[in-house]
This record gives structure tokens, sequence and C-alpha cells, in this order.
């Protein structure tokens, strides 16, 4: 009759050897092999915006875009780098069906999409985080590594949040934006319109004021159209974050061992 097995303690000290060991590897070897990748992947983010970044001279992007939605909204933008240098605006409200607004953004006044620039220097934050790194350090713990790690997925998720999610302002505040004196000629007091990113898209919105016993409120109509270069650089800022948090996920499983140190397998290896 064969006896129950019962783990031999040496048995579990070389499985914990083991696991030391390969974390040794991931700290010495896997963890800057990821860092390297993340590093290939932003640079391609970075040659995908239309601005220059990370000291790189060069001319910036420039394209044109028709936005228009029913019954009667009509823009026409240059989109220069993280700015509309020219737009041919004509729209018409809900309560003025006869009246067909026109405005004009011109180059000697562009107006500026803060998105762009703001996920542009999110983007460069989390490239200098990574070239902090030496690529010849020795990290010695799986919390060095953490707060690598941390400040890059910090980064990416700012940066591909302010594209993906705007900013919310009052009317107030769009009214007396700096954007809106952009405008050639002023629209009435009681018109505003906004430009801003949202995920792929480029988004034109008009909001027309009236005052309902007492109360301020708003109608909005809106146009978008597709941005290329926006839908590119969010693939990539998604694939490195989740690189990252690949990555952030398996150190956390050997930071549960407090006694995993660089160094500390010869002593648990051998105290048998």
């Amino acid at each position: 009759m064969f006896e129950p097995w019962a783990q031999r303690p040496q048995d579990h000290i070389l499985h914990r050897a083991g696991e030391q060991t390969e974390f040794e590897w991931v700290l010495h070897e896997e963890v800057h092999a990821v860092l390297n990748q993340l590093h290939t992947i932003l640079l391609e983010c970075v040659r995908r915006f239309p601005v220059p970044l990370c000291g790189n001279d060069g001319p910036l992007k420039q394209d044109k875009f028709v936005l228009t939605a029913p019954p009667e909204l009509k823009c026409i933008v240059t989109l220069t780098g993280d700015s509309i240098t020219h737009a041919d605006i004509n729209f018409k409200v809900q309560r003025q069906q006869n009246v067909m607004h026109r405005t004009t953004i011109q180059n000697d006044n562009p107006w500026k999409l803060q998105q762009v620039q703001d996920a542009g220097n999110h983007l460069q934050q989390a490239i200098q985080h990574i070239e902090n790194v030496d690529k010849d350090y020795q990290f010695k713990s799986s919390e060095e590594v953490l707060h690598v790690l941390g400040s890059i997925l910090g980064c990416l998720q700012r940066g591909r949040t302010s594209l993906i999610v705007p900013r919310k302002r009052t009317i107030d505040d769009l009214m007396k934006s700096r954007n809106m004196k952009s405008l050639a000629p002023c629209l009435p007091e009681d018109l505003a319109i906004s430009f801003y990113i949202q995920s792929h898209k480029l988004i034109f919105a008009v909001y027309q004021l009236s005052n309902v016993h007492g109360t301020m409120k708003f109608d909005s109509h809106q146009a978008e159209c597709s941005i290329p270069w926006l839908n590119e650089v969010l693939v990539l800022f998604t694939v490195a974050l989740q690189l990252c948090q690949q990555l952030k996920d398996k150190i956390c499983v050997f930071s549960q061992y407090k006694d995993f140190t660089v160094g500390s397998r010869s002593q648990s290896a051998l105290s048998w």
C-alpha cells in the first residue's frame, strides 16, 4: 500500500530558488527589454504627431477637413500642427432658421487645440522616464521597477485621456475664452462655437444661449470628422499602456514575496 506523498522541505526550497532565479532574470533582462520596446513604440507615436516633439525639428503637419451636419452647418478647416489656422464657418441655429451666420478663422489668429499639446507633453514625459533608466542599470527590487513603471503609466494614461475625454467647460468659460477672439467677424452675444478632439474625431459645436424665465439655457448642434493621425496615435498609446501594465502585473506577483531581493537566492538555495 502506497503512503501519501508528502512534500519535502527541500522541494519547497528548490521551488523558491527557481522563482528567485526567474525574479532576477525579469529584473535584469525582461524589464530592460520591455522598456526598449516601449521606447520604440513611443517614438513611433512621436512621428505620428503633427507637431515636432522630443527636440525633433520639422515642418508642422497640415491637413484640410470638411465638417458638415444637417440642416445647415458647414465648416472647412485647415489644421496645422495643434492649431486651426484657417476656417470658413457657416451655420443656422434652431430659433433663427432664416439667418445664415458666417465667420472665419485666419492664419494670424489661430484657434489652439490644447488637447494635442497636452497629449504631446505627456508623451514626451513618458519617453523621458524611459531614457532616464541607464541601459546597464541593474534593478535591485520590485519596488524600484514599480516606481519607474508607475511614472510611465501615469504619463501614458494622462496623454491618452487628454485626447479621448475633452475637458469640461461652462458656456461662460467658452464665451470668454481666448479662442473665441480668433473669430472674424465676431458672433452675436447669444452664440458660441467650439472645436475640440474626442477620440479620433475633430468636433465642431455651435451653442445658442437663451434666457428662459431668468435661467440661462443653451441648445447645441455639432459636426465631426475623423482625423487619421489621431487614430494611429491612440492605437500606439493603447499598445504601450497594455505592454507597460503587463510588466507591472508580473512584477507585482514577485513583490508579494518580501524576501525576494537580488542575491537572496544563494542563501535560500544552499540552506538545506
